[in-house]
């Protein structure tokens, strides 16, 4: 089951690294092509400044038939790269801005001071009508240089808004499937409960009051009670269960009877003894995180170490550190854990941290979580109840 989750995550590095080459690609690519494009208007730029050159000297000579028909074709269709003219008085005039300021002294001398600050080299003008040129980036030129960024934006927010919407749908599908398999567990469970049952009854008539023989009967039936317990679990999954107020420190203390009897004798259960912590819970459900707990504690520890509890108050909040010294777990595992059919053990599903989870978070609205863990000395888990409100 851990394969999975490792070969999950290197998938996802994968395509994030695929992702990134994309992102380089194009930017590169767009890079490239508005470099071209700022080299053609430079070009643009000084054959615009010849043009105006041979106008202006050519007005100027007298007594020759000039055809000016070639440089105002020139002048007339150069319209995409801002322009400023600056006369030898000073006097800025500008091309291709907004006819509203093409004049406007202040605005123009406004975008010449960028346009110095970017370092652009100016271009010399004809004498006697402009001293020297100056140009800026025309807009297709910056429309290009930021395409990549919003194209990367406008692809991350879809990729994020279709992984939301997958995600949910997912996790939807998920709980349908483990509300019907666990409904389908306990229909499925009931019937040889029942028959179990039937048997217990038929045995104690037939064997009477022999102590030897009722002491068998006594264990078959807490046996055959406990899978009835286990049935009605399966049953309330999928379900709102019935929560009711309870002391967390009696229910623990519940849990830690039953488990004790059945764990190692060099096992050493610490639990947090008090009382006035009231929580809203459903018994069968909240018993079967803690023992789930528990009994991976037992796993992990191999027959010897310490269970303890802490009990404390945070906010809104009762929370329970559950602490075991067991073989602890890797910090890049604390959220894996909790994820369906994620196991290291070589039997189990895979699905009990998972259980509880849902459990605690779903039907609770409380919070799960691994407080910290440090190799082969202890694990803590945090569960977060709401309140009791009175």
């Amino acid at each position: 089951m851990e394969d999975i989750y490792r070969n999950r995550s290197r998938w996802k590095i994968l395509l994030g690294i695929a992702g990134l080459i994309i992102v380089l690609i194009t930017l590169f690519y767009s890079n490239y092509l508005a470099t071209k494009l700022q080299e053609n208007e430079k070009n643009n730029v000084e054959l615009y400044a010849a043009a105006l050159k041979s106008l202006v000297k050519e007005s100027q000579e007298t007594g020759v038939e000039i055809d000016y028909t070639l440089n105002m074709a020139i002048l007339e269709r150069y319209n995409s790269i801002p322009v400023i003219l600056e006369s030898d008085a000073g006097v800025l005039i500008g091309e291709n801005f907004s006819d509203s300021t093409i004049n406007d002294q202040v605005f123009l001398a406004a975008e010449l001071e960028q346009i110095k600050k970017s370092g652009f080299t100016p271009i010399k003008g004809p004498a006697g009508y402009a001293n020297m040129i100056y140009y800026k980036n025309s807009p297709l030129y910056n429309r290009i240089r930021y395409f990549p960024i919003v194209t990367v934006l406008l692809l991350g927010v879809f990729i994020l808004f279709a992984y939301y919407l997958f995600n949910a749908s997912r996790v939807s599908e998920q709980n349908r499937v483990w509300a019907g398999m666990a409904k389908e567990t306990a229909h499925q469970l009931g019937t040889p409960i029942s028959a179990i049952m039937a048997w217990i009854e038929h045995l104690k008539e037939i064997l009477g009051d022999d102590p030897d023989q009722q002491e068998i009967i006594t264990e078959l039936t807490k046996d055959v009670n406990r899978l009835d317990l286990v049935a009605d679990r399966f049953s309330k999954i999928g379900s709102a269960p019935k929560l009711v107020e309870i002391d967390l420190y009696a229910q623990l203390d519940e849990c830690k009877e039953y488990m004790e009897k059945r764990a190692s004798r060099k096992i050493v259960f610490d639990f947090d003894k008090g009382s006035g912590k009231n929580v809203m819970i459903n018994e069968h459900l909240f018993n079967w995180v803690i023992e789930n707990l528990i009994r991976n504690a037992l796993d992990a520890m191999g027959g010897t170490g310490k269970i303890s509890t802490i009990v404390y108050e945070e906010n809104n909040y009762f929370c329970l550190d559950l602490t075991d010294t067991g073989k602890g777990i890797a910090t890049s595992k604390f959220k894996t854990i909790f994820q369906p059919g994620y196991s290291t053990k070589s039997r189990g599903w895979g699905l009990g941290l998972s259980l509880a989870k849902r459990i605690i978070e779903n039907y609770h609205s409380g919070k799960i979580y691994v407080k910290n863990s440090t190799p082969n000395q202890e694990t803590t888990f945090t569960i977060k109840l709401p309140k009791a409100t009175k």
